[in-house]
């Protein structure tokens, strides 16, 4: 019972303490979601605690995720005049960041020799993970692969785009936004609401766009490319 009691406490003073730390020094490798898994899997294999006793003591944070992503529209909505005057161009974007992200993640999966199960999983790797899980299983997938992918590239989205955008000097608030929404779902958007307001805001709206895209596209594109890159 022990250990349920801490596993809450040690979750939030570890992933508060590197986010402190990731402010003061300024490094983007300090990822606080990235350091707490990090700091909290080698602790619970060394006192040899299974993930499901630490998951029921720190259930309420899970039971926060949703509502936490729910939240993420706010911004969208104080940035909604803007969003009106450009939704074509938003809706072009989301939809060829959308189809190279899936082409690319699977056309790399097959062509390594992966199996059109694993492809499948591997295939809605960009958007957020109950749609992504949810689109695995309609192609014949396996869900919990494409969480994994999911939670992978949201880090090194969360991690890593700001910096790739900086050096290919994009700095347009809504251009960052939506490539960090499009390529990084959840974690990639709350990367850019700490960073600006307005970021925040595109890359929400990307999120969302991105995921019914991928949804809607993945039962037809996902044949095609068996077809054409499968062995």
């Amino acid at each position: 019972m022990i250990d349920i009691l801490w596993s809450l406490p040690l979750t939030l003073v570890v992933f508060f303490a590197t986010r402190k730390l990731a402010i003061k020094l300024k490094m983007p490798l300090l990822n606080p979601l990235l350091m707490s898994m990090v700091v909290i899997i080698p602790l619970l294999l060394v006192t040899h605690i299974p993930y499901a006793r630490y998951f029921a003591g720190s259930k309420i944070l899970n039971d926060l995720l949703q509502p936490a992503v729910v939240a993420l529209a706010f911004p969208l909505y104080e940035q909604l005049h803007q969003i009106r005057a450009r939704w074509k161009s938003i809706i072009s974007i989301c939809f060829i960041g959308s189809v190279v992200a899936m082409v690319s993640g699977t056309a790399i999966a097959l062509w390594m020799g992966a199996t059109p199960q694993i492809a499948a999983s591997v295939l809605p790797k960009s958007v957020t993970t109950p749609i992504a899980m949810a689109t695995a299983q309609s192609i014949n997938g396996i869900p919990a692969i494409s969480a994994v992918c999911v939670i992978f590239v949201g880090i090194l989205g969360a991690v890593f785009g700001h910096t790739i955008l900086n050096v290919l000097k994009i700095t347009t608030k809504a251009s960052r936004g939506l490539a960090m929404g499009t390529a990084s779902h959840a974690l990639g958007t709350a990367r850019c609401a700490e960073m600006d307001y307005q970021e925040g805001a595109f890359s929400s709206l990307a999120l969302v766009i991105c995921g019914i895209i991928t949804s809607l596209l993945a039962p037809f594109l996902f044949p095609v490319l068996l077809a054409l890159f499968g062995h």
